[in-house]
C-alpha cells in the first residue's frame, strides 16, 4: 500500500549538553545547537512552526520566533506551552495531527535549560544577560495555558513540591507490597542502579558514572536524604544545562527534501489524559487510572501489546513514578527489557519540563539502529498528574497516525473524597519526612484515612516525632488532626 503523503514522520533528533557552565550561553543557544545537531540547514529553513517546551531558566516573550530567526526560518509561527513533563510528547501528538490534517508541513519542537549555570551565577551574586524581546513581539499561542499543581489544603500545610509528594506515593507502594522500609529502600535502590547502568551507554546522559544500589539508597555526605525515603540520587537532577530538538514533517515533504528513509521514525499512536488534579482526591496513591487508560489505548490504536514493544522509556522523575506506570502498563520491573533508554532524570538529566524531548530523541536513535523495532514513550507532568504517550516504529503504521481523547474514560474512574477541613482521629495512610541540609527531620506530611474512608492531608511539626518517622513504620498508626491541618501521632 502506498504511503499517504500526509503521514507524519520524525526525521530529526538532536541533543546537546553544556558541562562547563558558561553564562554567555543561554537556553535559545542550546536549542539552536540541538536543532542543528538534529538536521541540516536546508531542512531547518523549511520549518513553518516552532513549538517550544516551557522554560524555567529564562522567560522569553516568544522563544519560538527567536529560534525561528536563528535557524533561518523567520516566517515560522512560534508556539509556547504550559508547565509539565508531559508537554514534549503532547507536542509530538499535536504536531502529528497538524501535519496529517495539512495545517503545517514541518514542525520543530525544542526545549533547553541552563539551570546549572543560572544557579551558579545567582549564588555568586551575579545576573544573567540573556536575550530580551520587546513588547512588539507577539505573545505565542499556549503561553497562558496553566493549571494549579496544588489546592488550598496542600498549600495550607505547604505540601507544595514534587520532592514531598512523590515520596508519599512511594510509601503507599511499599505498604501495598507488604515490604519493610529496609527491604523497600534496597529494592528501589536496585531499580535506580539499573537506570544508572543504562545512562553509562547513553552518550547524551549528563552523568555516565555507574552508581551502585547501596550508594543510591544509603544517605551519605554527597547523597543526603531529601524527603524520606528518597535520597538525593532518587530525585530528578535539574542541575543541568541541556537542550534537545525534534523535527517532524509530512512524508511528502521528507521525500521532497531527500531525507534518507533510514532516518525516518513513524509515530504510530498517541494519547493524553490527566488524573484528578487534587492530590487528596486520588483513589489510591499507588495507582494511576490515566496511565492505565491512556497508555493502554495508545498501544491498542497502534495495534500492539506491551509485549510487542522492544524499547521503553518510562518517565522517571522519582522511583514511584516508574513503579506506578510499570504496574498500570503491565511492564516488569525486573525483566530483561530496560524501562529507560536514557538512564532517567536522575542520571541522564532532568531539565525540568524538557526531559521527554531528550527521551524521544534517544528513542529515535535506538529505533533507527534496529530497523523493525518498536518503542513506547511515557511522559508525566505535575504530581503524577498529566500524562502523554507515544508509540513509535521504523515501519509505516498500517492505519496512519492515530490520537484519541480518553479523558472521559479516566474521569469515570473512582476518586476519593478529600476533606477541605477535617478534625478528628484517623489512621496514617502514607507519609514523608523532609530532611534539612544538616540532616534534621523537620516535619512529617501525612495522608490520613478518616473513619468515613475519606482522606485528610495534615502535617506533624514536632521534630522528635519527625525523627521517629524515619526509623519507625507508622503506617496505620492513629493520628489526631485539628481544623488547621496540624497532626499529632497517638
Amino acid at each position: 500500500m502506498p504511503l499517504d503523503p500526509r503521514t507524519p514522520v520524525l526525521v530529526g533528533y538532536g541533543q546537546v549538553n553544556q558541562h562547563d557552565s558558561d553564562p554567555t550561553v543561554e537556553p535559545v543557544d542550546l536549542m539552536e545547537r540541538a536543532a542543528r545537531a538534529a538536521t541540516d540547514p536546508r531542512v531547518l529553513e523549511a520549518v513553518d512552526s516552532v513549538r517550544i517546551v516551557n522554560l524555567l531558566s529564562w522567560r522569553y516573550r516568544n522563544p519560538g520566533v527567536l529560534l525561528a530567526e536563528r535557524i533561518g526560518a523567520p516566517g515560522a509561527e512560534g508556539r509556547y506551552t504550559s508547565i509539565g513533563g508531559n508537554v514534549p510528547q503532547s507536542l509530538v501528538n499535536q504536531a502529528c495531527l497538524d501535519i496529517q490534517g495539512g495545517r503545517v508541513d514541518t514542525v520543530l519542537i525544542a526545549g533547553a535549560e541552563t539551570w546549572r549555570t543560572r544557579t551558579k551565577v545567582r549564588a555568586a551574586g551575579g545576573k544573567l544577560d540573556y536575550t530580551k524581546q520587546d513588547d512588539t513581539v507577539p505573545v505565542p499561542q499556549g503561553a497562558d495555558d496553566e493549571f494549579a499543581l496544588a489546592g488550598p489544603v496542600e498549600l495550607r500545610i505547604h505540601l507544595d513540591r514534587p520532592s514531598y509528594v512523590y515520596p508519599m506515593f512511594e510509601q503507599a507502594l511499599r505498604i501495598a507490597a507488604g515490604e519493610t522500609p529496609d527491604e523497600h529502600r534496597g529494592r528501589i535502590g536496585e531499580l535506580w542502579a539499573g537506570f544508572s547502568q543504562v545512562a553509562q551507554s547513553n552518550p547524551h546522559a549528563w552523568n555516565r558514572d555507574l552508581v551502585t544500589a547501596e550508594e543510591i539508597s544509603q544517605p551519605s555526605p554527597s547523597n543526603r536524604m531529601i524527603s524520606w525515603p528518597y535520597t538525593k540520587l532518587m530525585n530528578s537532577n535539574n542541575m543541568v544545562d541541556q537542550g534537545a530538538a525534534l523535527i517532524l514533517m509530512s512524508a511528502e515533504k521528507a521525500t521532497h527534501l531527500q531525507i534518507p528513509t533510514d532516518r525516518w521514525v513513524f509515530p504510530y499512536a498517541g494519547t493524553d489524559a490527566h488524573d484528578t488534579y487534587l492530590i487528596g482526591e486520588r483513589a489510591e496513591f499507588d495507582r494511576s487510572p490515566a496511565i492505565r487508560v491512556a497508555g493502554g489505548r495508545a498501544l491498542d490504536m497502534a495495534g500492539k501489546s506491551v509485549d510487542d514493544i522492544d524499547f521503553v522509556d518510562v518517565y522517571s522523575c522519582f522511583p514511584s513514578a516508574v513503579q506506578v506506570a510499570a504496574r498500570e502498563l503491565g511492564l516488569s520491573l525486573d525483566g530483561d527489557r530496560a524501562l529507560t533508554v536514557t538512564g532517567g532524570l536522575t542520571f541522564a538529566g532532568g531539565p525540568w519540563n524538557n526531559y521527554v524531548t531528550h527521551s524521544i530523541a534517544t528513542m529515535a536513535e535506538h529505533l533507527v539502529a534496529s530497523p523493525g523495532t518498536l518503542g513506547l514513550v511515557t511522559a508525566n507532568g505535575g504530581y503524577l498528574t498529566k500524562h502523554s504517550f507515544g508509540v513509535y516504529g521504523t515501519e509505516p503504521p498500517s492505519g496512519g497516525f492515530r490520537w484519541e481523547d480518553v479523558q472521559s474514560a479516566v474521569d469515570a474512574e473512582p476518586t476519593r473524597v478529600a476533606e477541605d477541613v477535617w478534625e478528628g482521629v484517623g489512621t496514617v495512610e502514607s507519609w514523608t519526612t523532609p530532611v534539612s541540609r544538616d540532616g534534621v527531620a523537620e516535619k512529617v506530611f501525612l495522608a490520613v484515612r478518616t473513619p468515613a474512608d475519606t482522606r485528610a492531608l495534615a502535617v506533624v511539626t514536632d521534630t522528635d516525632a519527625a525523627d521517629a518517622s524515619t526509623r519507625e513504620d507508622i503506617a496505620g498508626v492513629k493520628v489526631r488532626v485539628d481544623a488547621e491541618g496540624n497532626a499529632f501521632l497517638l
